[in-house]
């Protein structure tokens, strides 16, 4: 065998050597690419986090990772800045003093649903007027009434015609001045509360606008509103401060009633007179000669009545009374002794049977001097009026369903109606029909102009479809023995009618409410029928426009009295 030459041997072992090389080369490579991969993969996340370090700590925040409030919210949140630094702004310096005649008064603007104007003169009362319909109501408070120019008035009379011009210049200026303040009040206030919420100037600006903005369209409504025929229907407010520590509560009332009776009566003595002050407003001020007819009605039993009946009397120069029933409670015989002031309350009394009178009840009143009861459509003529009346046909002093129901009221008034359609043929029409139900009062409807009920124990003042006024009573007696079943004691109201001698027929009314057991607020306001407001379009003629004076004069057959001049005792 040849053997191999030792140059081929070495070149052999350096080829091997060689490939051994570039094998030990190619892994190391793919080792190294490995590693540099892994080292790679490990330094991004470090990279990723310090990256998310450093911007986090950068002073501008990332505005895709904030939330974004509602619109809807922030409009409502502005609103009520808005609302509540305009409020601010009126309560702290939205007031202005101004003379007005004698007297020093405060005027302010309140936010209210009502809106109108509140006189305040404290401690005496306050009236009301319906001057305007706006989410704002004027506030005038009397301070105190200043004694030099009072004497100036005193001591120079000839001042007092041109009183009325001095007024009204001043409220004018008055006006002017509180309008004024009020427009700083509310940006003010608005302003500087939205620079605290928001701390930002420009929402601190734009709250102040928006509540300039809302003041104004107020503004813009109550001028569009304004109604200057206000004054003719005030309503008068008072509190007799002397009364609450004479009553107590309602264990006391029990054992000192007297006491209770009597300071009702001088409460509604100094109401009157304090209205008749207010009285000297444009308005209605009935003539000396005017019929003035105290209604009545759901007395039960109510002994206070009384006092107040005789104190409304006396201070309303009442011509006569009208009771539309439900006198007493239960009709018994043992409850007539309650009848008796009746003879002593210095006005005629006309009264008909109520649900709660029996005919025990009525056969006891037909004995009692000046009352004059009414039923089965019986008409009389006291203090120049003609009246006609029917009483209840049905008796429930227990609260038991009616026997006849509807149906037996509307048969009543149907009766009723019968008896006035003969009166007027008769040539005496009567001026003034009287029921206890309203369901039967409202079937006399077209043939008589002035319907009176009660039963309802609440006011209401309606003018049927046939021309006929329906008025509805409240209690006079409060509900009597069931005033204190509610959560509040039920008020004690009575009306004060004024009707004209010559034609007869409705002026103006007075609505009297007195607060219930225990209470002693009280209320007068006047109202006027829409023919009688300034401007009122003429009206058709009313249901039996023929005056009663047409026909005969009053004899003893038609068991009447005779007229008597107004503030006389019959």
């Amino acid at each position: 065998m040849a053997r191999v030459p030792a140059a081929v041997t070495t070149a052999l072992h350096r080829i091997r050597k060689l490939r051994r090389t570039r094998s030990t080369l190619r892994t190391l490579s793919t080792r190294r690419t490995l590693k540099n991969r892994i080292r790679r993969s490990r330094t991004v996340p470090r990279v990723l986090a310090l990256t998310r370090r450093y911007r986090a700590r950068r002073p501008h925040p990332v505005t895709e990772l904030v939330h974004q409030p509602h619109p809807y919210a922030r409009v409502l949140g502005l609103m009520t800045v808005v609302l509540f630094g305009a409020w601010l702004g009126l309560l702290i310096v939205g007031n202005v003093r101004v003379p007005v005649g004698p007297m020093d008064t405060t005027m302010t603007l309140r936010p209210s649903l009502d809106g109108g104007t509140k006189i305040n003169v404290a401690p005496l009362g306050a009236l009301e007027l319906r001057s305007h319909q706006a989410p704002l109501r004027l506030d005038v408070d009397v301070d105190r009434l200043d004694p030099v120019r009072s004497q100036a008035l005193v001591d120079h009379p000839e001042r007092i015609s041109g009183l009325q011009d001095e007024v009204a210049r001043d409220v004018e200026h008055g006006t002017l001045d509180l309008a004024v303040r009020s427009c700083v009040a509310v940006v003010s206030g608005a302003t500087a509360l939205g620079l605290a919420v928001y701390r930002r100037p420009r929402r601190a600006l734009a709250a102040g606008g928006l509540a300039l903005s809302l003041l104004a369209a107020c503004g813009g409504t109550a001028f569009a509103t304004w109604n200057p025929n206000s004054v003719l229907e005030p309503k008068f407010s008072g509190l007799l401060s002397s009364a609450p520590s004479l009553v107590g509560n309602a264990r006391s009332i029990v054992s000192e009633f007297d006491v209770y009776q009597k300071e009702l009566a001088r409460l509604v003595t100094n109401v009157t007179k304090l209205y008749d002050v207010t009285s000297t407003l444009p308005g209605y001020e009935p003539d000396p000669t005017t019929i003035r007819v105290l209604h009545v009605s759901d007395i039960h039993l109510n002994p206070a009545s009384w006092k107040i009946v005789a104190s409304l009397v006396e201070q309303y120069d009442i011509n006569v009374i009208v009771d539309s029933g439900d006198t007493m409670d239960h009709g018994t015989a043992a409850e007539n002794g309650f009848l008796d002031p009746i003879a002593d309350l210095g006005a005629p009394y006309v009264w008909v049977r109520g649900n709660h009178d029996s005919l025990i009840t009525q056969r006891y009143l037909e004995k009692i001097k000046n009352v004059r009861v009414l039923d089965r459509g019986r008409a009389v003529t006291v203090a120049g009026l003609r009246f006609a009346g029917i009483g209840d046909p049905s008796f429930t002093p227990d609260r038991a369903v009616d026997p006849g129901g509807e149906q037996a009221q509307q048969l009543a008034g149907a009766q009723l109606a019968s008896v006035l359609r003969d009166q007027r043929v008769a040539g005496t029409p009567v001026d003034i029909a009287v029921a206890h139900e309203p369901d039967a009062a409202r079937q006399t409807d077209g043939e008589v102009p002035l319907v009176l009920a009660g039963h309802l124990h609440h006011q209401e003042m309606e003018v049927m479809k046939g021309g006929t006024r329906l008025r509805i009573e409240g209690s006079t007696g409060g509900s009597g023995l069931r005033a204190l079943e509610g959560k509040y004691p039920d008020p004690i109201e009575a009306s004060v009618l004024y009707l004209d001698r010559d034609t007869r027929r409705l002026q103006a009314w007075d609505e009297i409410k007195l607060g219930g057991l225990g209470l002693t607020t009280a209320e007068v306001s006047r109202h006027l029928p829409e023919e009688n407001k300034p401007g009122a379009a003429p009206q058709s003629p009313t249901p039996s426009s023929t005056p009663s004076a047409e026909g005969s004069s009053p004899t003893p057959s038609e068991e009447g009295l005779t007229p008597t001049p107004s503030g006389s005792t019959p």
